[in-house]
This record gives structure tokens, sequence and C-alpha cells, in this order.
């Protein structure tokens, strides 16, 4: 049997994400979370959120992990609304989503913008928007800088800023990102900002709706 993988990142942010995306996810929808990792949120939003059919999802590597969470929840939750797990890659040409027709209510990721590059990331949000049905939320969850100009970076903390450096040593291509980068990026997509929620451990919960064509460029209040 595999073993279930564990993070503490995400045992230790998982109550606060719930908190906000019972306010975001009111009503029946079908989730994607991309990036599942351990999968332990898949799980805990499942039990806390049976009104959401969501759907995890990760690079081939990961799967098992996710799969050892899942058959856990199932025998200990008898969960019903938690998808077997996806293979897939933001830059994957097309997204395995057949089931769904290739439509879903809302997008959710957390911790990965900062592990991507910037052209995985660019992928990552305009595909995410494509998959969104009209009105549909994307939710991204993690650290975020908020630049006094493009040439100068402004972290919300001294741990961000550590952090942003370690992760830049390990791979030059990685860092925290921008959020006018990420504005411009999700409005060119078709998708209006919503909200920026503050979230402990100097992180933030981004949501943009997707907007019709007619009020592209329009961000929504």
């Amino acid at each position: 049997m595999y073993d279930k993988p564990f993070s503490q990142s995400c045992e230790n942010n998982k109550e606060p994400i719930l908190q906000a995306l019972k306010v975001v996810f009111t009503e029946p929808a079908s989730i994607l979370e991309i990036g599942s990792g351990s999968g332990q949120h898949a799980v805990y939003f499942c039990h806390r959120l049976p009104h959401l059919q969501w759907q995890p999802s990760e690079r081939q590597e990961n799967i098992e992990g996710i799969k050892a969470w899942r058959n856990w929840a199932l025998t200990h939750w008898s969960l019903k609304n938690l998808a077997p797990p996806l293979v897939l890659d933001v830059n994957d040409e097309k997204w395995p989503l057949d089931k769904t027709n290739n439509q879903v209510d809302g997008v959710f990721t957390a911790n990965t913008c900062h592990i991507m590059d910037w052209d995985s990331v660019q992928a990552f949000v305009r595909k995410a928007a494509a998959c969104l049905k009209d009105d549909g939320q994307l939710c991204i969850y993690g650290p975020f800088n908020y630049p006094d100009s493009d040439e100068h970076i402004r972290y919300t903390s001294a741990s961000n800023a550590h952090f942003d450096r370690w992760l830049k040593q390990r791979d030059s291509r990685s860092g925290i990102r921008n959020l006018p980068a990420m504005a411009k990026l999700a409005q060119r997509s078709g998708l209006g900002r919503l909200q920026d929620l503050s979230m402990p451990a100097n992180n933030r919960l981004l949501i943009w709706q997707k907007i019709s064509t007619s009020d592209l460029g329009l961000e929504v209040e």
C-alpha cells in the first residue's frame, strides 16, 4: 500500500482556506484543483464542503500519493464528491476534462504559481480561464508581491523576501509573483478580479471571475 504523503504547510493552511472557500462557493459546483500536491487539501475540503464536486489533478509523479489520501478518505468518511486524480500538467496542450465537457464552475490552486516558471503560470491562467463556465471563479492561494514599480519589488514580509531568495536559488525561473503582472494576465484571459483576501502567514487568496467577451477589460466590482 502506498503511504500517504504529508505536507505541514497544507496542514497549517487548510482551515483558513476552507473558511474562505465557504464564502466563495456557496452553491453546488464543480471544482478543478490544479497541483493537488499531497492530496490533503482535496480530502479535507471535500469532507467539509459536501456540496462541491472536487476534481484533483497533478503531474504523474504525485498521483499515487493523492490516490492514497483519497482511498483513506473513502474508507473513513465515505466521500462521494472526490473524483480520482487526473494526470495534468498546466503546459499540456489540452487539459483532460472530458467528463465535465471541459467546463467547470471553479478552479482552485494553492502554492503553485511561485514554483512554476512564468511561462507555465501564463499557461495555467489562460487555460484555467478557458475551462471555466461563464461567471466561474479562479482562486489562487499563495504569497504575492505588491511592487511600487516594475523595478522595485516590495515584499509583504521579511519571511517572503527570504523565501523568494530561496526559490530563485533553487530554480532561477521560479519566485513570488507580482500582483500587477498576475492581474494583467487574468484580464487578458477574460477574468475580472473579485477579491484579494489576506490570509495567514503573509499569503493571499486571489479570486477572479470569468466575464463575458463584451465586458473584457472591465474589473468586476
